[in-house]
């Protein structure tokens, strides 16, 4: 995991770091794109004059051209980043939040079956789990809501 904001040269280093101990490209480098808890006024305080969606896309196509597996970005971005990127470029969202979960410190959330459609590949879903009553039924109502 390495983080698309700390540039080409970064990506590159930890890729060729990573084939140089696996060259069976098992071992997957993933970059962290925009973070799912920041909005728009958040990239603008940061002095980011982008929107998350284009940032986003710009610093996946980045990774890419690094040899960077795939990236991980909020569901809101992730068919954009498909159409770009193409089928083989992983897209990790986290984000994750069912329709009966609170979005806590999440800003740009979506439910799993939105993440599923929209593109991803893996969705992280961490707080509707860990912190419910019973952590197993809310992982199985999570797999519920993703089916047709």
């Amino acid at each position: 995991n390495v983080h698309a904001g700390g540039g080409r040269s970064m990506m590159e280093a930890a890729v060729a770091a990573v084939r140089e101990v696996d060259s069976t490209r098992q071992t997957k480098v993933i970059a962290v794109t925009v973070l799912t808890s920041l909005d728009g006024a958040a990239l603008t305080e940061m002095g980011i004059d982008h929107t998350s969606d284009s940032l986003v896309v710009r610093w996946a196509q980045m990774a890419q051209r690094c040899g960077i597996d795939g990236v991980v970005a909020s569901a809101r971005e992730a068919a954009n980043i498909r159409r770009i990127c193409g089928p083989d470029f992983l897209i990790v969202t986290p984000g994750i939040r069912p329709s009966w979960a609170a979005g806590d410190d999440q800003r740009r959330i979506v439910t799993p079956a939105d993440a599923v459609s929209s593109g991803s590949d893996i969705l992280v879903v961490g707080r509707p789990i860990t912190t419910a009553d019973d952590p197993q039924a809310a992982a199985d109502d999570i797999l519920a809501e993703m089916r047709p």
